[in-house]
């Protein structure tokens, strides 16, 4: 076989088994709930995971703070040769990534509140969103709200100090069950039927949202659509591992700390190692 035909096997099997990890990031351990999901979706795939705990939550920062955040973390991400970056954030993508799709050249998916399938789903017309403060009041989110309400009356509840209870690992605690319950009574004054989980972090406290609100209404989460926009960025650019492969997770955090790793295990579902974030 001459150079050229040999050059052109590798450049094929290049683009059937593209070994590139996925970059995937969140203001801390949120993201873990779309890791989760990716992991079982795209079992083959290599991930790298940053946890950027050390500025969290993103939802008290101003849109410029976020935004530079968002850039610093997708560069190093960029500079390890990623093939696609999710922003597992539901703050830093309204906030941040309809400028970053125009620095960067890779597929970027983001996460977005599930308001067109909980209108369409609500029987009542009645739809509350969860999200953090700085979410409530961001100009996009607000513009997808109404973009996407379909008739539909939505409830915008901030939720203040969830996001550092989940941090801290008191998920499960009673005062995380308290705030919860703060949160949530007025909601279900209003009727509502729907609920979305507008943060990334909020699933990891769906069981305890699911006891207050009871099995009458429905809760709505992001991990699932945004795994499969992931596939299809990654089919349609040919970046798919498509091969056998076992994979790589490699997992960061900018506020390392031995016992983070352990709830990050816990959260996920299995062990993980844990390395510090270079300080940028």
């Amino acid at each position: 076989m001459n150079k050229s035909s040999d050059l052109s096997v590798c450049q094929s099997n290049q683009n059937i088994y593209d070994n590139r990890a996925i970059g995937v990031f969140d203001s801390g351990l949120g993201g873990l709930s779309i890791a989760q999901c990716i992991q079982q979706k795209l079992p083959n795939e290599n991930l790298i995971y940053v946890a950027d705990s050390q500025f969290a939550p993103y939802g008290d920062k101003s849109a410029a703070e976020i935004i530079e955040r968002v850039n610093k973390i997708a560069d190093w991400l960029i500079k390890l040769q990623v093939k696609a970056i999710v922003v597992a954030c539901n703050t830093a993508t309204v906030s941040a990534i309809d400028q970053l799709r125009l620095r960067v050249t890779i597929p970027i998916i983001g996460v977005e509140p599930a308001i067109k399938p909980a209108a369409l789903h609500s029987k009542t017309k009645k739809v509350a969103l969860l999200v953090t403060e700085a979410t409530a009041i961001n100009t996009r989110f607000l513009s997808l709200v109404d973009k996407h309400k379909n008739g539909a009356d939505i409830y915008i509840q901030p939720c203040a100090g969830l996001v550092e209870l989940i941090e801290q690992g008191l998920h499960e605690s009673e005062k995380c069950y308290q705030v919860l319950n703060r949160f949530l009574q007025p909601l279900l004054k209003s009727n509502i039927d729907t609920l979305v989980l507008g943060c990334t972090h909020y699933p990891f406290v769906r069981s305890a949202i699911q006891n207050i609100v009871g099995d009458k209404i429905t809760i709505m989460e992001t991990a699932q659509p945004v795994t499969e926009q992931l596939i299809r960025q990654l089919e349609v650019n040919s970046l798919l591992m498509s091969g056998k492969h076992i994979p790589q997770h490699s997992f960061f955090s900018s506020k390392y700390f031995p016992q983070q790793a352990q709830l990050m295990s816990v959260l996920l579902g299995h062990s993980i190692s844990l390395q510090p974030f270079p300080r940028i």
